[in-house]
């Protein structure tokens, strides 16, 4: 159950609130039979694959496979938190929430006085920009090609030459000289009192994806050192899980379905000024998961345009593994020699930037094109450490397509057989790759374990029949055995299993998409023939259990033999036999 609402508040919710009428007030939504269809707000498409049950009060797209109830919705398409879509739902419905519901008020009150300041700094900065006293300033963004039209949007700003101008001008806005400290904005002197912590810099306000300031990024007027200096973490700032310029680009990505992913500040500000507005800045040299994680609530394409030199390259194959990991398709468009993005466009025009993300690689022409340059390929040595470090990546795909295309290339292009890189994958023990054979197919749920969820939702008394004959173990699917669990405890409690409940009771990546998959399935059954279906799904599942049993057990009395144990050999061979005999 998502954090510590009640389950009965959660239920009590979701049974009053009418998820058609809630959807359509984003998106149009027709008729189709007795759902509703419409055009996924989360991916793009031409023809209508997002469905939505008035019956089941939970939607499906069968182009990305998003699925959920009101909640996921809201968390999906408006980008809020649970406990915020709860809030949501309880006032429209006019559910009243519990005062027993946990809230650390402290830390809230904190958070919002820490907005606040952040808000006053920036204001502060932004009017000292404007300030024509401030001239260095101005022109030096004015060189560095910046509108004002610009420098409004992101709200950038100046910090003055002083020791204490910001302080003074917070303590005169009453803000407490604590909350001022916390938010990472003066430091405290050794004498006593405080100083600001930015001086003489231009100021990069960093928001969260809700258009908060949440921290300050400062630069020098010339190349003295440190060119940049950041405000600390705080509990409302942690550069790890926030990206520069999201809450401007957001919107953009979503509507490309692609992020465009640069390193600073400028190198974000600038192509969005011209045109490429799906741009966000990662706040420092390699991505972080909680980054990740955020990008993919609006896209899972990504193209990575980090700074040409040394450490911009090893940034970016920093991030790789990462980024497979989280499922996102990444590209790389790579820049000349000592330019990054803020000038390559200054220098060569939006529309030649434009051009190298059209032309982005793939990560792994890129990985290996940097591989090359570093190791010899020639030399076995070499070749041996460009395959493990490639090797390393391509093990993390969970497409089994995937792995075998990229082996496959790799191996020309080192000249080295497939069979031998596919013995050192298997070395890396990564769980997309089979310890016992080359490549699998891509692992896909069970249609007749689908079809036995589908008839459980739909109709609560095939649940006993189920529960009478099988376990939650006995599906091969993880995921659905976590969700049949769950049903047959709601109906041993006799609580009704709802499929928009039933989203929220099972924990899973997923899961929403199995449920929602098992509701919008095509496969209708007549009421003649549902006990006849039953029957032949549950039979099916148990004979692949004892198949598969019987496998494992082969394996293991082989096994036995070779190390000749037997003891243990005589145990597994009566295992066995009962086992041949029980399902005759």
């Amino acid at each position: 159950m998502p954090g510590l609402i009640p389950e009965a508040v959660l239920e009590e919710i979701l049974s009053r609130v009418d998820i058609v009428e809630l959807i359509a007030g984003y998106i149009p939504l027709k008729r189709a039979g007795k759902n509703f269809k419409a055009v996924c707000p989360f991916h793009h498409e031409k023809t209508p694959s997002f469905m939505v049950s008035s019956e089941r009060q939970i939607y499906h797209c069968f182009g990305c496979g998003e699925s959920g109830n009101a909640f996921k919705f809201l968390i999906r398409h408006e980008r809020m938190e649970f406990p915020e879509a709860v809030d949501f739902l309880a006032k429209k419905t006019g559910v009243i929430l519990p005062q027993s519901i946990p809230q650390d008020r402290k830390t809230v009150n904190q958070s919002i006085q820490l907005y606040k300041v952040n808000e006053l700094a920036c204001s502060f900065y932004t009017q000292n920009l404007r300030n024509p006293e401030h001239v260095d300033a101005k022109r030096y963004l004015r060189e560095r090609g910046l509108t004002d039209e610009t420098l409004a949007l992101f709200s950038l700003g100046y910090a003055v030459k002083k020791w204490d101008a910001l302080v003074s001008f917070l303590r005169q806005k009453k803000a407490p000289l604590q909350v001022i400290e916390n938010a990472g904005l003066v430091l405290p002197k050794d004498t006593g009192g405080y100083y600001d912590r930015f001086r003489n810099r231009l100021i990069f306000p960093i928001k969260d994806v809700k258009s908060r300031v949440i921290g300050f990024g400062a630069r020098v007027l010339d190349e003295s050192l440190p060119k940049y200096i950041n405000s600390p973490e705080t509990p409302v700032y942690v550069k790890g899980k926030n990206l520069f310029g999201l809450d401007l680009a957001k919107e953009h990505i979503r509507d490309n379905d692609c992020a465009v992913i640069v390193e600073g500040y400028l190198d974000c500000i600038i192509p969005y000024q011209y045109g490429i507005m799906n741009v966000v800045a990662s706040l420092g040299t390699a991505l972080t998961v909680e980054q990740i994680r955020l990008l993919k609530r609006y896209t899972h394409q990504v193209v990575m345009i980090y700074d040409a030199d040394n450490a911009g390259e090893l940034a970016t194959l920093r991030s790789f593994d990462l980024l497979i990991d989280e499922d996102m398709r990444v590209k790389v468009a790579s820049l000349p020699q000592g330019f990054d993005p803020d000038t390559f466009v200054r220098q060569y025009g939006i529309q030649a930037f434009r051009d190298r993300i059209d032309a982005a690689e793939d990560l792994f022409d890129y990985k290996l094109s940097v591989l090359l340059t570093r190791y010899r390929p020639k030399d076995v040595h070499g070749k041996a450490q460009i395959s493990t470090l490639m090797l390393s990546t391509i093990q993390r795909f969970k497409n089994a397509v995937m792995r075998t295309e990229y082996i496959k290339q790799l191996a020309q292009v080192l000249d080295i057989r497939e069979e031998a890189l596919w013995q050192e994958i298997r070395k890396l023990k990564s769980p997309s790759v089979s310890t016992q054979e080359v490549p699998s197919a891509a692992l896909c749920t069970n249609p007749t374990e689908r079809l036995l969820v589908k008839l459980m939702l739909e109709v609560p008394d095939c649940i006993r029949r189920v529960k009478e004959l099988l376990e939650p173990s006995d599906f091969q699917d993880a995921q659905i055995g976590r969700i049949v669990s769950v049903i047959f405890d709601l109906a041993e409690q006799d609580k009704p299993i709802a499929a928009n409940c039933l989203v929220n009771s099972v924990e899973g990546e997923g899961i929403s998409k199995i449920i929602g998959e098992s509701v919008f399935s095509p496969d209708e059954v007549s009421i003649e023939d549902r006990d006849r279906i039953l029957d032949d799904c549950i039979q099916r599942i148990r004979n692949q259990g004892t198949r598969l049993k019987r496998q494992s057990l082969h394996e293991q009395i082989k096994a036995a033999q070779h190390l000749g144990d037997d003891e243990r050999l005589q145990s597994l061979m009566r295992e066995f036999h009962h086992l041949v005999r029980s399902s005759q």
